[in-house]
């Protein structure tokens, strides 16, 4: 099943969380309003054991995960992810296409686009590859590799962020419920410091077409995140829409954020 470059919104997100002192609320109308509330959030702790009874049907990781899965898309097909992120300091507009000419060899190209404080804008642009030297099978484990960069064009130098991460995932429960693990590295580039990132999530299929979600996530240098959330099938294999909230462990409303998104599956489109 096809999968995103979930690290690209987390380091998008946590360079400009880095950078808060720069900006401020935006006008009326430029920014979501729309926040996570404190307590569902905080559920991200118990969801481990509550997944494991309402878990019966197959799971796999996609939107709106942040934590990647060891699965890529399938061989010559492609899919578009395409979500808004908004919180109290800035709303972003992602768009990240996906194809596989080859089995086991993922391909995205993609970017966002943020308004912050005051109306100002960012754009952030991704490449990444991802492979998979283990397949995923049922009740058993799966292994891959990802490698890309992400250029931000107000991060105060033209060097672009480089990253890598290994996606390790397990199948439990005839697929009725799945883990993932990631382990990665990433260089700053206006920084040119490194840090080690990484990221635990769990899924279930809650229903035929509904899914529930939650993970936490984070690097060696600060307080990690969270996100809770769940995802629906309004075309089975082909579109699935999905809703978010999160924020960082610990912290204000200010650092909560709410997101919509859907994803489009295509059917193969090489012989």
């Amino acid at each position: 099943m096809p999968v995103r470059p979930s690290r690209a919104e987390w380091r998008a997100h946590a360079r400009r969380t880095n950078r808060a002192a720069d900006l401020a609320p935006a006008s009326k109308g430029e920014t979501l309003r729309i926040t996570c509330l404190r307590g569902p959030c905080r559920l991200v702790a118990a969801l481990p054991p509550l997944l494991s009874i309402l878990a019966a049907r197959p799971a796999t990781a996609a939107r709106p995960m942040i934590t990647d899965d060891a699965r890529t898309v399938d061989a010559k097909t492609c899919q578009v992810e395409a979500w808004a992120r908004g919180s109290r300091s800035s709303t972003e507009y992602w768009v990240l296409p996906a194809c596989a000419f080859i089995d086991a060899l993922e391909l995205t190209v993609g970017g966002a686009r943020t308004r912050g404080a005051g109306g100002s804008t960012t754009t952030d642009v991704v490449v990444q590859g991802k492979t998979v030297f283990k397949p995923l099978e049922t009740n058993g484990w799966g292994i891959g590799l990802a490698v890309g960069m992400d250029r931000h064009s107000q991060a105060g130098s033209s060097t672009p962020d480089w990253y890598a991460y290994v996606p390790v995932t397990f199948s439990l429960r005839d697929d009725a419920f799945a883990l993932h693990a990631n382990l990665g590295w990433l260089r700053e580039g206006h920084t040119g410091h490194d840090r080690l990132t990484w990221g635990l999530g769990t899924e279930a299929r809650l229903t035929e077409r509904t899914g529930l979600v939650a993970e936490i996530f984070g690097d060696d240098r600060g307080v990690p995140h969270h996100q809770l959330g769940l995802r629906h099938w309004l075309a089975p294999g082909r579109l699935q829409i999905d809703a978010t909230c999160g924020g960082r462990t610990g912290g204000g409303s200010r650092e909560r954020w709410f997101s919509l998104g859907l994803r489009l599956l295509s059917a193969r489109l090489l012989p």
